[in-house]
Protein backbone atom coordinates (compact mmCIF):
# COMPACT_ATOMS: atom_id res chain seq x y z
CA UNK A 1 0.00 0.00 0.00
CA UNK A 2 1.66 3.06 -0.74
CA UNK A 3 2.15 6.35 1.39
CA UNK A 4 0.95 7.26 4.50
CA UNK A 5 -2.28 6.01 5.73
CA UNK A 6 -4.49 8.55 7.75
CA UNK A 7 -8.10 8.10 9.20
CA UNK A 8 -11.39 9.34 10.59
CA UNK A 9 -13.92 7.86 12.74
CA UNK A 10 -16.78 9.83 12.46
CA UNK A 11 -21.09 10.37 13.46
CA UNK A 12 -23.59 8.98 11.18
CA UNK A 13 -26.79 8.36 12.21
CA UNK A 14 -26.33 4.76 12.23
CA UNK A 15 -23.70 5.54 14.57
CA UNK A 16 -20.10 5.91 14.97
CA UNK A 17 -18.07 4.71 11.17
CA UNK A 18 -14.17 4.54 10.56
CA UNK A 19 -12.43 5.67 7.19
CA UNK A 20 -8.84 5.39 5.63
CA UNK A 21 -6.59 6.53 2.70
CA UNK A 22 -4.10 7.02 1.02
CA UNK A 23 -3.05 9.69 -1.50
CA UNK A 24 -4.65 6.93 -4.00
CA UNK A 25 -8.01 6.30 -2.79
CA UNK A 26 -9.84 5.34 0.80
CA UNK A 27 -8.10 1.98 1.42
CA UNK A 28 -10.55 1.03 4.05
CA UNK A 29 -13.75 1.56 5.52
CA UNK A 30 -15.78 0.60 8.79
CA UNK A 31 -19.10 0.21 9.50
CA UNK A 32 -20.93 1.49 12.16
CA UNK A 33 -19.23 0.10 15.51
CA UNK A 34 -20.52 0.08 19.20
CA UNK A 35 -18.75 3.19 19.57
CA UNK A 36 -16.40 4.90 18.50
CA UNK A 37 -13.14 3.13 20.53
CA UNK A 38 -14.91 0.06 18.77
CA UNK A 39 -14.99 1.81 15.23
CA UNK A 40 -11.51 3.10 15.73
CA UNK A 41 -10.21 -0.80 16.92
CA UNK A 42 -12.06 -2.08 14.04
CA UNK A 43 -10.69 -0.04 11.44
CA UNK A 44 -6.62 0.30 12.64
CA UNK A 45 -6.70 -3.52 13.20
CA UNK A 46 -5.13 -4.49 9.98
CA UNK A 47 -3.64 -1.09 9.42
CA UNK A 48 -1.83 -0.84 13.23
CA UNK A 49 0.24 2.06 10.87
CA UNK A 50 -2.62 4.47 10.21
CA UNK A 51 -2.78 7.82 11.61
CA UNK A 52 -5.76 10.20 12.62
CA UNK A 53 -6.18 12.68 10.32
CA UNK A 54 -8.29 15.35 8.60
CA UNK A 55 -9.46 14.34 5.00
CA UNK A 56 -8.84 15.75 1.94
CA UNK A 57 -11.29 16.99 -0.22
CA UNK A 58 -12.13 13.92 -1.80
CA UNK A 59 -12.49 11.66 1.22
CA UNK A 60 -14.35 14.72 3.03
CA UNK A 61 -17.26 14.35 0.25
CA UNK A 62 -17.40 10.50 0.94
CA UNK A 63 -17.63 11.13 4.38
CA UNK A 64 -20.49 13.52 3.64
CA UNK A 65 -22.04 11.30 1.31
CA UNK A 66 -22.16 8.28 4.10
CA UNK A 67 -23.49 10.67 6.49
CA UNK A 68 -26.07 10.87 3.63
CA UNK A 69 -26.78 7.16 3.10
CA UNK A 70 -27.04 6.09 7.11
CA UNK A 71 -30.10 9.01 6.96
CA UNK A 72 -31.60 7.53 4.35
CA UNK A 73 -30.74 9.07 1.14
CA UNK A 74 -29.99 7.48 -1.96
CA UNK A 75 -26.98 7.80 -2.29
CA UNK A 76 -24.27 6.35 -5.35
CA UNK A 77 -20.77 5.62 -4.00
CA UNK A 78 -19.39 4.10 -7.48
CA UNK A 79 -17.43 7.12 -8.30
CA UNK A 80 -15.24 6.67 -4.82
CA UNK A 81 -11.39 7.03 -5.58
CA UNK A 82 -10.28 3.67 -3.68
CA UNK A 83 -6.95 2.45 -2.85
CA UNK A 84 -6.97 -1.37 -3.94
CA UNK A 85 -3.31 -2.47 -4.74
CA UNK A 86 -3.43 -5.05 -1.86
CA UNK A 87 -5.93 -7.22 -3.54
CA UNK A 88 -6.16 -9.81 -5.62
CA UNK A 89 -6.89 -9.60 -9.89
CA UNK A 90 -9.96 -11.74 -8.79
CA UNK A 91 -11.43 -9.76 -6.00
CA UNK A 92 -10.97 -7.02 -8.03
CA UNK A 93 -13.01 -8.14 -10.78
CA UNK A 94 -15.72 -9.29 -8.17
CA UNK A 95 -15.75 -5.39 -6.38
CA UNK A 96 -16.14 -4.11 -9.83
CA UNK A 97 -19.11 -6.09 -10.34
CA UNK A 98 -20.54 -5.42 -6.92
CA UNK A 99 -20.13 -1.44 -7.28
CA UNK A 100 -22.41 -1.91 -10.15
CA UNK A 101 -25.49 -3.22 -8.03
CA UNK A 102 -27.17 0.29 -7.63
CA UNK A 103 -29.23 1.68 -4.09
CA UNK A 104 -32.05 -0.74 -3.76
CA UNK A 105 -31.69 -3.76 -5.78
CA UNK A 106 -29.74 -6.71 -5.06
CA UNK A 107 -27.87 -9.59 -6.51
CA UNK A 108 -26.48 -12.95 -5.65
CA UNK A 109 -23.24 -14.50 -5.46
CA UNK A 110 -23.47 -16.84 -7.83
CA UNK A 111 -24.97 -14.49 -10.61
CA UNK A 112 -21.71 -12.27 -9.89
CA UNK A 113 -20.02 -15.54 -10.53
CA UNK A 114 -21.79 -16.05 -13.75
CA UNK A 115 -21.66 -12.59 -15.00
CA UNK A 116 -17.73 -13.09 -14.50
CA UNK A 117 -18.04 -15.93 -16.99
CA UNK A 118 -17.51 -18.12 -13.99
CA UNK A 119 -19.83 -21.36 -13.14
CA UNK A 120 -22.11 -21.52 -10.00
CA UNK A 121 -19.11 -23.11 -7.97
CA UNK A 122 -17.00 -19.74 -7.84
CA UNK A 123 -20.30 -18.17 -5.59
CA UNK A 124 -18.23 -19.66 -3.09
CA UNK A 125 -14.91 -17.75 -3.99
CA UNK A 126 -17.49 -14.80 -4.37
CA UNK A 127 -17.97 -14.95 -0.88
CA UNK A 128 -14.68 -15.26 -0.10
CA UNK A 129 -14.51 -11.49 -1.97
CA UNK A 130 -17.47 -9.93 -0.41
CA UNK A 131 -16.54 -10.82 3.24
CA UNK A 132 -13.21 -9.54 3.00
CA UNK A 133 -14.14 -6.21 1.30
CA UNK A 134 -12.12 -3.52 2.73
CA UNK A 135 -14.53 -0.73 2.14
CA UNK A 136 -18.04 -2.50 2.70
CA UNK A 137 -20.80 0.08 1.97
CA UNK A 138 -18.82 2.14 -0.52
CA UNK A 139 -18.23 -1.47 -2.62
CA UNK A 140 -22.21 -2.32 -1.47
CA UNK A 141 -21.28 -5.99 -0.33
CA UNK A 142 -24.44 -5.83 1.41
CA UNK A 143 -26.50 -6.06 -1.39
CA UNK A 144 -24.80 -9.36 -2.48
CA UNK A 145 -27.08 -12.20 -1.07
CA UNK A 146 -27.06 -16.09 -0.85
CA UNK A 147 -28.40 -18.61 -3.42
CA UNK A 148 -32.43 -17.85 -3.59
CA UNK A 149 -32.36 -14.70 -2.44
CA UNK A 150 -31.33 -15.34 1.35
CA UNK A 151 -29.05 -12.85 3.12
CA UNK A 152 -26.04 -14.71 3.55
CA UNK A 153 -23.44 -13.66 6.21
CA UNK A 154 -21.96 -10.33 6.52
CA UNK A 155 -18.82 -10.00 8.48
CA UNK A 156 -19.68 -6.12 9.99
CA UNK A 157 -20.18 -5.74 13.34
CA UNK A 158 -24.15 -7.02 13.92
CA UNK A 159 -23.86 -9.57 11.36
CA UNK A 160 -26.60 -10.21 9.34
CA UNK A 161 -29.10 -7.94 11.18
CA UNK A 162 -26.73 -4.70 9.92
CA UNK A 163 -27.14 -5.89 6.56
CA UNK A 164 -31.05 -6.29 7.09
CA UNK A 165 -30.71 -2.46 8.04
CA UNK A 166 -28.72 -1.20 5.50
CA UNK A 167 -31.35 -2.94 2.49
CA UNK A 168 -34.51 -1.79 4.60
CA UNK A 169 -32.63 2.14 4.70
CA UNK A 170 -32.47 0.80 1.02
CA UNK A 171 -36.21 -0.08 0.98
CA UNK A 172 -35.72 -3.83 0.72
CA UNK A 173 -37.62 -5.93 3.11
CA UNK A 174 -37.54 -9.39 3.59
CA UNK A 175 -40.51 -9.62 5.80
CA UNK A 176 -43.04 -11.66 5.25
CA UNK A 177 -45.91 -10.06 2.60
CA UNK A 178 -48.86 -8.86 4.74
CA UNK A 179 -51.96 -11.11 4.27
CA UNK A 180 -54.34 -10.15 1.10
CA UNK A 181 -57.46 -11.02 3.43
CA UNK A 182 -57.73 -9.87 6.75
CA UNK A 183 -59.62 -12.16 9.69
CA UNK A 184 -62.89 -11.30 10.55
CA UNK A 185 -61.75 -11.74 13.89
CA UNK A 186 -64.60 -14.75 15.14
Amino acid sequence: MPGDIRYLIFETQGGPCGIAWTAAGIVRFQLPGEDAETTRRLLTRRLPEAQAGAPPPDVARAVDAVKRYFAGEAVDFSGVALDLSDQSDFFLTVYDAARRVPWGATTTYGTIARDLGAGPEMAREVGQAMAKNPVALIIPCHRVLAAGGKVGGFSAPGGSSSKLKMLALEGISFAPPAPAQQSFGF
